[in-house]
């Protein structure tokens, strides 16, 4: 080991950050946390992926959230995650937050997919051992399963619980009717589900019009909000045309270039303005207005560099608007249909 460049964050790393009670749980999640979704897999910078975990660390940024099947490839942001821990984060396993998920497709055959007893357990095991780590911090269940009986899923979570695998669980893309009868199984189990992981987003509302997020209130579960830029239409990229590496150049997985219509850029300018008299950018503002009330504890971010970590961790300090700026969003936001 090059004991120069051995990791020393910064000890000032907690004065600005906010902390947010999740549910009511004992448990705080960052503000803003960091996801592993894209830019950690096999064809990226490992100097690259090593700065921006060093720069949200060093900004009070304690959460990194993963899945079995972020990358691509399948499962190699999970081994970044490992490698990581073992350059930089060992020594500061006690103060991160390491959540990982199982839901959607991992390995061939029927055993690699869904909700069963079998893949839970297997694919969490998979994920230690990629992470090289002994448990983590949450383990969501990723997305709902209407095949499997909820009471095998959510019964394989209390056990992880109990095994010292996993100290909470969650659940990622429940709606209100899943999340609920989940609650009830793991209470009646005596398991910590404290939080849904839903998308939210000026742009995306769901979570309010089905019911969700006034439910997760009521009910003591919090809510993290990922993709809270609408993959980043809610940014500047977009102001003057699809830059050559932009996502939706890049990838065209999640975002394309049918969903930058004419009307959408529209909304998108006039935010950006709105965003600059509040000195903003629209990023931040885009962040900051997700984490205007109680209900959301944590909004997830994506990063391809450290300095748009800088730039969206600033948005915890600005969660306030008045509601003149509340009601331009809206009437902005009005113009189309999400």
């Amino acid at each position: 080991m090059n004991h120069l460049n051995m990791y020393a964050a910064k000890q000032e790393r907690y004065e600005k950050m906010e902390y947010h009670r999740v549910g009511r749980s004992g448990l705080k999640f960052p503000a803003v946390s960091l996801g592993l979704w894209h830019n950690f897999g096999s064809g990226d910078s490992y100097d690259n992926m090593r700065a921006m975990c060093r720069t949200a660390f060093d900004n009070g940024i304690t959460q990194f959230d993963l899945a079995n099947n972020y990358g691509p490839d399948s499962g190699s942001a999970e081994e970044n995650l490992g490698r990581l821990m073992e350059d930089d984060f060992r020594l500061y396993r006690d103060e991160l937050l390491i959540t990982t998920k199982a839901g959607y497709h991992m390995w061939e055959g029927p055993y690699g997919d869904f909700g069963s007893r079998k893949y839970l357990m297997a694919s969490l095991d998979q994920s230690l051992r990629r992470m090289k780590l002994d448990y983590v911090d949450i383990f969501y269940h990723h997305r709902m399963d209407t095949e499997t009986p909820l009471e095998e899923t959510m019964t394989a979570l209390a056990d992880i619980v109990r095994s010292g695998k996993a100290l909470y669980v969650g659940v990622s893309n429940y709606d209100k009717e899943y999340t609920e009868k989940a609650l009830h199984l793991l209470r009646e189990l005596h398991c910590p589900f404290i939080v849904n992981q839903r998308r939210y987003s000026i742009f995306d509302r769901k979570i309010e019009e089905d019911g969700v997020k006034s439910f997760c209130k009521e009910n003591g579960v919090g809510i993290i909000a990922f993709s809270p830029l609408a993959q980043g239409l809610l940014t500047d990229r977009y102001l003057h045309g699809i830059p050559g590496d932009s996502r939706i150049a890049r990838d065209g997985r999640f975002l394309h270039e049918s969903d930058l219509t004419k009307e959408r850029l529209n909304q998108i300018k006039r935010l950006n303005e709105l965003a600059g008299q509040r000195g903003q950018t629209l990023a931040q503002m885009a962040l900051s207005w997700v984490l205007k009330d109680d209900e959301v504890c944590s909004v997830l971010i994506g990063a391809s560099k450290p300095e748009q970590i800088l730039e969206n961790i600033s948005a915890a300090y600005r969660a306030d608007f008045t509601q003149e700026e509340l009601r331009a969003i809206e009437e902005i936001c009005g113009s189309i249909s999400a």
